[in-house]
């Protein structure tokens, strides 16, 4: 399987190593914060996946072929095992990685997501996002201004937004939305083949008490696949349970890495 080398930043010197994962749309940088707050106990690895942030934009982008280049990661910093924090479609990498290379992770923390089949469609997202008029964009300002219109919520609208970035007095996406529209039908799902052996490892996941990724529905399907998973629900959060329930959300991934 053809690997890529992650961009990615350290935090912390010494201690376990833990590698944290984002999401869909996102990048390492969405999750500087809690690392830091993490960096005195643990060695944290953060990349970005492939096809965002700085990390190379090739096909095919799906679960198989992201979990390989978090494999490589390790081996590159010399890495025999580490925790996994994964969130959203980086919490579908992490749980991919667990059940075929289970060797590799020492505990598992999934943040608002299931292995199951999602029937979100951002399609329109990216189509949005395409449509920016880029050569007359002279401000961040002035790109949420045009964005505003066509995607009301401003934490989502200013969460896309930091993937828009300046470059000689030009704006332009860090994002490759060929690639990205190629890959959203295999981004929602996850995949089932025979390689997929339950994990039986320490395994958290942390569930967003606003979010409908985590419904009781999909209870099953996560114990049948991580049978000692405990699940946990913060209360007064949505999806992006890190930005909304900061301490809380720190303390429980401090407990479970102890």
């Amino acid at each position: 399987m053809q690997t890529v080398e992650l961009s990615y930043r350290q935090f912390g010197e010494s201690g376990p190593p833990l590698v944290i994962l984002h999401g869909l749309f996102g990048s390492g940088r969405n999750w500087y914060s809690f690392a830091r707050n993490l960096a005195q106990e643990f060695k944290v690895l953060v990349p970005d996946l492939r096809g965002h942030g700085d990390s190379p934009k090739t096909q095919p982008l799906d679960y198989p072929h992201m979990a390989a280049d978090v494999v490589r990661l390790l081996a590159r910093e010399g890495l025999s095992s580490a925790h996994l924090l994964g969130h959203s479609m980086g919490g579908k990498v992490a749980m991919y990685m667990a059940l075929t290379r289970p060797s590799l992770v020492d505990r598992l923390i999934v943040v608002d997501i299931a292995p199951v089949q999602y029937s979100h469609n951002f399609n329109a997202i990216v189509g949005t996002l395409k449509q920016l008029p880029l050569d007359q964009i002279t401000s961040r300002s002035e790109a949420d201004e045009w964005l505003k219109h066509r995607i009301e919520n401003d934490a989502v609208r200013q969460f896309l937004l930091q993937n828009l970035v300046a470059e000689n007095d030009h704006y332009h996406w860090r994002l490759d939305f060929e690639i990205l529209e190629r890959a959203l039908p295999a981004i929602a799902g996850f995949p089932q083949d025979s390689e997929l052996q339950p994990f039986d490892g320490p395994t958290l996941f942390i569930a967003g008490g606003h979010s409908e990724y985590i419904k009781l529905q999909y209870h099953p399907a996560i114990r049948s696949l991580f049978p000692n998973a405990l699940i946990k629900t913060i209360e007064d959060a949505g999806h992006w349970l890190h930005q909304d329930q900061p301490e809380r959300f720190l303390e429980i991934v401090r407990c479970f890495l102890r």
